[in-house]
């Protein structure tokens, strides 16, 4: 948390921070860049703040949704430090082998799993490569991943998601705080998700809520969201626990996500004795020694190796033990669900 004092240095630096982004965002608007717009409709899903919003799980939720509902579905992600990131990647309906988390990511990778039935398209310029692929993929929808401040891309639908449980004195802009831009720039927002909301009270909702309704239309629509686990999967995705299992069961906790806070609430609200939490910076690659570390602790203090989803996917590609599970997490609605489909039921044209 930045201090009162280091706010007040870091304010030149805030100011001049959103100065630029306001700025991009206002020759985008009128014009004066270039956006390029489809044939089809594009949902975003983004955030104002830098970390884990919670945007792989409501993608997921979002991706599942749709298929449910017949529709071809393309997902356009950064894979963030994957080596396609800066150029170019499809992982196609239907493919279930061969994509590698190390070249595509791994939330790219996830979604992938998850989504089966769904085309994964990975590079950071995701309008160039929603061109490239259009034709011969065809979606009838398109996904763009933490995009709310990819400008390049026009939009049909923009999905804005805020962590219920950030302290309110991080709402400040970069450095200050923990904004990529002020709440200025939800004015093209047409639904709010707040995530892990049954984790504060309804107070904090109504007072996040009060900052951001001077920033929306009024017909913007509020979504109230929570994580839920469904049990524990090895390295092959099968289940080998329930939540029931973890009481009392010593656990070295591993996560490399962006706000492992939650996951770890999880372990320990279901009972397991948490005897280390292993925290990396989010998406990082495991190494084998770091892999090799971890085993031991868990064999020194006789417990399992619990992680992510998304850790899971680069963790299985260079160990093999069974001793490793991961927990895997869904969405559930508190406030919201039906208004957000009929939305997105007018937005694609379908009935529901």
């Amino acid at each position: 948390m930045v201090s009162n004092f280091m706010g007040f240095l870091l304010s030149p630096l805030s100011f001049l921070w959103d100065f630029i982004h306001r700025l991009r965002r206002f020759f985008y608007y009128y014009g004066l860049f270039p956006q390029n717009d489809f044939q089809v409709p594009i949902i975003s899903i983004g955030n104002l703040t830098f970390g884990g919003t919670g945007k792989t799980p409501f993608t997921l939720w979002l991706g599942s949704w749709l298929l449910e509902n017949q529709k071809r579905v393309m997902v356009l992600t950064r894979g963030y430090k994957g080596k396609l990131e800066n150029s170019s990647g499809i992982i196609r309906a239907g493919r279930r082998l061969g994509f590698n988390p190390n070249e595509y990511g791994d939330e790219a990778s996830l979604l992938a799993r998850r989504l089966k039935n769904a085309t994964i398209v990975v590079g950071k310029n995701r309008s160039a490569n929603l061109d490239f692929f259009f034709e011969s993929e065809k979606p009838d929808v398109v996904l763009l991943d933490d995009g709310h401040q990819h400008l390049k891309l026009g939009r049909d639908l923009n999905i804005v998601l805020f962590d219920s449980t950030m302290p309110f004195e991080s709402y400040k802009v970069a450095p200050s705080g923990y904004m990529r831009e002020n709440f200025q720039a939800l004015q093209d927002t047409s639904v709010v998700v707040f995530t892990r909301a049954d984790q504060v009270d309804e107070e904090k909702i109504e007072r996040l809520k009060e900052k951001i309704n001077p920033y929306i239309s009024k017909d913007a629509i509020f979504v109230r969201m929570k994580y839920q686990a469904s049990g524990l999967y090895d390295l092959g995705y099968r289940k080998k626990f329930d939540l029931s299992d973890l009481k009392d069961k010593k656990v070295i906790a591993v996560a490399g996500i962006a706000s492992p806070g939650s996951f770890y609430k999880i372990l320990e609200e279901n009972g397991a004795e948490l005897v280390e939490k292993i925290s990396y910076p989010d998406h990082h690659y495991f190494k084998p020694t770091e892999m090799e570390d971890i085993l031991a602790k868990a064999a020194h203090h006789e417990a399992i190796v619990v992680t992510t989803e998304k850790d899971m996917v680069k963790m299985r590609r260079i160990v093999d033990d069974n001793r490793i599970v991961y927990l895997e997490i869904s969405t559930s609605f508190i406030e919201g669900e039906e208004k957000l489909k009929q939305l997105l039921s007018r937005v694609l044209d379908f009935q529901m």
